[in-house]
């Protein structure tokens, strides 16, 4: 899809002083994240700490998972209600939409289908929202991966969430205050192969344009690409976000905008048809290369008060949104995408 070259308005961030470094080795981290969220919204990030070896082991359960029979994997069948994120949907079941307050326009949406499956993961001590797992002996060793998995990301998470508060001003521990349960969402993507044509006539789509719910998202993405992100100073451009070694992808979630008042940026972003491959011999042409991802959602605890922080807004800049809790914003936004 792209270059690396192409991907040089997403700045690389190296964490790696932020684990070792001194007080003022964090603090230039620290400014450098804030300003790739405040001028970008995404930043691609080296020396993170999740090893690349787990990482391809994700990626090897998360194929497995997905070629199971059909009948195995609804085994673990999302439920019929959005808010309620976990276990496996299948093509078409999901369609990601970004105009939540209009009915008319999810319905119209609708009509062309998100050409994908996903398989939601959350923390084994969440009872709020349990996991739904396939049968242990369909898939031996999956579930007790991805609970490993989903820890050693929440580690990451910590780091990221000091550093931003770091960057902002803030205490540093001040939004790992409202992250203390961990109530994240690991999800496993797979974009099958899709006719070219399809795509081109709009009768079918990867992931439209949309921005996501929480506080960040941790990206995990393979070599195939077709991740773009718009300019958020020429809306309308979207940038490819290709694959660079040893990297992983993070962007800021509605959440932390709405609690920065906007000065952080929830950037848009799509998922197009990744390179094209000639389908020989068959006459329903060209076919996209099928695609996998990892994203890892972050967001507050789900009772937490999402307000305007206090150096975020004064006599001329005015508070752009209401209060809200993490909770009721995002069954909002999923329960408009299911």
């Amino acid at each position: 899809m792209g270059t690396i070259a192409e991907a040089a308005r997403i700045p690389i961030i190296d964490l790696e002083l932020a684990h070792t470094g001194s007080p003022e080795d964090v603090a230039k981290v620290a400014h450098d994240v804030y300003q790739a969220f405040k001028h970008v919204g995404f930043a691609y990030i080296k020396n993170h700490g999740v090893p690349q070896e787990l990482i391809n082991e994700a990626f090897g359960w998360s194929s497995k998972f997905f070629a199971l029979p059909q009948a195995d994997k609804e085994k673990a069948p999302h439920p019929p209600e959005g808010w309620y994120h976990r276990g496996y949907s299948g093509i078409g079941r999901e369609k990601v939409v970004q105009m939540v307050f209009d009915k008319d326009g999810i319905a119209e949406k609708r009509k062309v289908p998100d050409v994908k499956e996903s398989f939601e993961i959350g923390s084994e001590s969440d009872d709020t929202l349990r996991n739904i797992w396939v049968p242990e002996e369909i898939l031996p060793g999956f579930r007790g991966f991805f609970n490993n998995f989903f820890q050693i990301c929440s580690g990451l998470e910590t780091l990221m969430l000091r550093l931003i508060a770091i960057g902002m001003g803030l205490e540093e521990n001040f939004l790992l205050d409202y992250h203390k349960n961990h109530t994240n969402q690991c999800r496993l993507l797979h974009y099958p192969p899709v006719e070219e044509e399809l795509l081109r006539q709009g009768k079918a789509e990867r992931i439209a344009a949309h921005s996501d719910f929480g506080t960040m998202t941790i990206l995990f993405q393979d070599e195939v690409g077709g991740l773009e992100v718009e300019d958020i100073h020429d809306k309308g451009k979207f940038i490819p976000a290709p694959h660079i070694p040893g990297t992983a992808v993070v962007n800021i979630g509605d959440l932390l905008m709405r609690w920065s008042n906007d000065e952080l940026k929830s950037t848009l972003h799509r998922v197009r048809a990744p390179p094209l491959v000639d389908n020989e011999g068959e006459s329903k042409g060209r076919m996209t290369k099928a695609r996998y991802s990892i994203p890892y959602f972050i967001s507050p605890d789900r009772d937490r008060l999402i307000e305007c922080l206090p150096n975020c807004h004064g006599p001329d800049r005015p508070k752009k949104y209401e209060a809200i809790t993490s909770s009721d914003y995002i069954s909002m936004r999923l329960n408009a995408t299911y």
